[in-house]
């Protein structure tokens, strides 16, 4: 380390697939749904919108992928494995 506390060296970035991240992330938001329509006490009353979470946020990340996997704009070279 330098004098200044600064790293000198860094390790290099971890290469994942932002797509799979997505789509996992769209998988435990439609667990969520199920499970919360599943189990009343998670629906009733209340927390009537709880289930709606899982949707809107499964909604969201098909969106995402959808954009991730076109390529184009911010998401161009997402996908690419060097």
């Amino acid at each position: 380390m330098a004098s200044d506390d600064t790293p000198t060296h860094l390790p290099p970035p971890i290469r994942i697939r932002v797509d799979r991240v997505v789509l996992l992330g769209t998988a435990l938001f439609v667990l969520w749904a199920a499970v919360a329509w599943a189990v009343p006490t998670l629906h009733d009353g209340a927390r009537s919108w709880w289930p709606m979470i899982g949707v809107y946020g499964a909604g969201l990340g098909v969106l995402m992928w959808l954009y991730l996997r076109r390529g184009r704009g911010n998401a161009a070279g997402v996908l690419k494995r060097d």
